[in-house]
């Protein structure tokens, strides 16, 4: 026997398990926006399976916390608790998920919804294709054929995205 140096299969184990999720917990909390499974895979080298379950066990642990894992699909992003949303946006400067770029063009489509794809295209630029493109696979914007183009509009996902309400978030467009 090594004495004190030896450990048991359980113990190394436990051990391991731990080291995996500070490695997904640090990966989430340092990204700023979802990431999804793919990419946490690449990042932190834990099988798919241990990692689903390792991701389960932290948003248990955060459950009566401050901090929440916040889920959509297969992505994940530590985020702040609804509670503490108004202090911390109040030391914020500014979103690390989106660019000025793709705040501008979100902001347009929900000011304008329901808006055509080729007009905010024509108000934004090609770049703005990459936009929708991102929104829609977060699952912000719906797109509905409308002729030769798309009209987009805000799904329900945007206003708890950002934590807003519909009814008092944003006017009618005139």
């Amino acid at each position: 026997m090594d004495g004190d140096n030896s450990f048991s299969s359980e113990e190394r184990d436990l051990s391991l398990e731990r080291e995996h999720m500070k490695k997904v917990e640090a990966a989430l909390f340092i990204s700023g926006k979802f990431l999804s499974l793919k990419e946490l895979v690449a990042l932190t080298d834990i099988n798919p399976i241990l990692l689903r379950k390792l991701l389960e066990d932290l948003g248990d642990r955060y459950k009566d916390s401050a901090i929440e894992i916040v889920s959509k699909g297969d992505m994940w992003k530590m985020d702040v608790g609804a509670e503490y949303l108004g202090m911390v946006n109040r030391l914020a400067t500014g979103s690390t998920e989106f660019t000025k770029a793709e705040q501008e063009s979100l902001a347009i489509i929900a000011y304008k919804q329901p808006i055509k794809q080729s007009v905010l295209i024509k108000i934004r630029g090609n770049k703005g294709y990459d936009h929708i493109k991102k929104f829609v696979q977060l699952g912000l914007l719906h797109k509905k054929r409308a002729g030769h183009t798309w009209e987009l509009s805000l799904r329900d996902e945007f206003y708890d995205y950002f934590h807003l309400h519909p009814q008092d978030s944003l006017p009618s467009n005139p």
